[in-house]
């Protein structure tokens, strides 16, 4: 069985993965949906509809058609492959605004922002096998005309503008919002997840999410640890052979 799409995206460990899900309202492990974080008031179902879509996660090889000659039980070989031997790191997030809406990203300059960086390069490249070259209406939705000139390089080679030189980590938490829904954005949830931020993110695994059919919401196949541990999501049929 094949999904439509497969990604590549880091699954933020404790105390980040329950707040972030509730805030999204949908746990992409099993696409329920979820309440949110106790004592939150409801906030606008705009804010979060985007990034619900694609559950709570960093992007390390964006979402991608499988290549000709491949399958999802070849992805999960080579996923399992890549995790092997890799040394669970620590890395310091901040809450902030990014190209219009709201994420957590990593503290510039610390240890753990180097390592993620190397991680996402080596997903972008060990993974490219599986990609499917992009389709020119694919390449259209990243609007490639308001792009920086770094970014458009990425996009033609890579299939996603922002990745290596031009890579940014961030763990989506709005869509894109107007100034003042960016404003009560930023301070709803620096009210309430400000404590989590005392604590670095845990990085120890990287995660393959699909996307069943087009239009469908991301769900979790299967997360691979660096120590050895594998967990199954509800799409691990997807990579199954």
């Amino acid at each position: 069985m094949q999904a439509h799409r497969y990604a590549i995206y880091l699954a933020p460990a404790e105390p980040y993965r329950t707040f972030g899900s509730r805030w999204l309202g949908r746990d992409a492990d099993t696409g329920a949906a979820l309440s949110l974080p106790r004592g939150m008031a409801p906030r606008p179902a705009d804010w979060v509809r985007a990034p619900a879509h694609y559950g709570l996660h960093a992007t390390l090889k964006p979402p991608f058609r499988l290549a000709d000659g491949t399958d999802g039980a070849m992805l999960d070989a080579a996923a399992r492959r890549f995790v092997r031997g890799r040394e669970t790191f620590d890395a310091p997030l901040t809450l902030r605004g990014l190209r219009g809406f709201i994420a957590w990203c990593l503290e510039a300059g610390s240890d753990g922002a180097h390592r993620m960086h190397g991680l996402a390069d080596a997903c972008v490249r060990e993974f490219e096998p599986f990609r499917a070259p992009a389709t020119a209406g694919e390449l259209s939705k990243r609007r490639p005309d308001r792009l920086a000139a770094g970014e458009r390089r990425m996009l033609e080679a890579w299939g996603y503008p922002y990745v290596f030189e031009t890579f940014v980590f961030h763990i989506t938490l709005t869509g894109m919002l107007d100034a003042a829904d960016e404003r009560a954005a930023l301070a709803r949830l620096s009210a309430a997840c400000g404590p989590l931020l005392e604590t670095p993110l845990h990085v120890d695994g990287i995660s393959i999410f699909v996307q069943p059919k087009p239009g469908a919401d991301f769900i979790v196949a299967r997360h691979y640890g660096f120590t050895g541990s594998i967990s199954n999501g509800a799409g691990a049929a997807y990579l199954d052979a």
